[in-house]
């Protein structure tokens, strides 16, 4: 899909080891959005402007998450501290020689042109729609505060409900406590596995959220709309 293995396995792998902590979690990073309100009382440029309305313009920003993970990757091969980045570098190159290659082939090039903003527009869309009810909208964390990892991984994710539908849409990542506690296993296992850790949950008092997808889409949108608050309600020094 054009998105650089080694620089995905880093940053996802910082992800699952403090996921939603804003000082060590890359994808809660003020990149673009602010996820608290500490980011929007420190967010200058884009963050800034944007963070004020982040919830209205969440997902037609979406449109533009799958151009931004492709020049992610592509930076990320400059990066010397990368593994394999001279692998990923020839892989990626020849994704989009391929890519651009029968686009072009087989299509004027206004259709071309056409096709690959919306492809792209689409991939990107579908991607952050398939994570956004993940982790959005769950507490979120600072460097100093890092409960026990079964607390870490099932306070700051949430389920989604919905049956196999979900399963097939979500590409098994509806179950997503399991996914941060067994991040190899199979993603048919775990379903399974949602019935013995709700059970140990339970019997610890650990608090395990499930919700419907639409539930979750609002818990996110609430959440990054009560993150730029203060942005809207007072004066921002720039």
């Amino acid at each position: 899909i054009g998105m650089g293995y080694g620089w995905w396995q880093d940053k996802h792998t910082r992800h699952h080891a403090n996921p939603n902590n804003e000082d060590l979690d890359p994808d809660v990073t003020p990149d673009l959005l602010v996820w608290s309100q500490d980011q929007a009382r420190a967010a200058t440029g884009l963050p800034r402007l944007i963070g004020r309305w982040q919830a209205f313009l969440f997902f037609p920003l979406l449109t533009l998450e799958g151009f931004n993970l492709h020049v992610s990757s592509g930076r990320a091969v400059a990066n010397r501290a990368l593994k394999h980045r001279v692998l990923d570098g020839v892989l990626l190159s020849m994704h989009c020689v391929v890519y651009l290659t029968a686009l072009f082939w087989v299509l004027p090039p206004g259709m071309a042109i056409a096709f690959l903003a919306v492809h792209q527009g689409l991939f990107g869309l579908y991607l952050g729609s398939l994570f956004a009810p993940n982790h959005k909208g769950m507490p979120i964390l600072r460097g100093d505060d890092r409960p026990d990892f079964l607390r870490r991984q099932v306070l700051t994710s949430r389920n989604v409900n919905g049956g196999w539908f979900t399963d097939i849409a979500l590409g098994g990542l509806n179950h997503q406590i399991e996914h941060h506690l067994f991040p190899s296993m199979p993603s048919p296992n775990l379903r399974e596995a949602r019935i013995l850790v709700r059970r140990y949950c339970e019997e610890l008092g650990v608090d395990y959220l499930e919700t419907g997808l639409i539930a979750s889409y609002r818990q996110a949108l609430t959440s990054l709309h009560q993150a730029g608050a203060p942005l809207r309600h007072k004066r921002v020094p720039a």
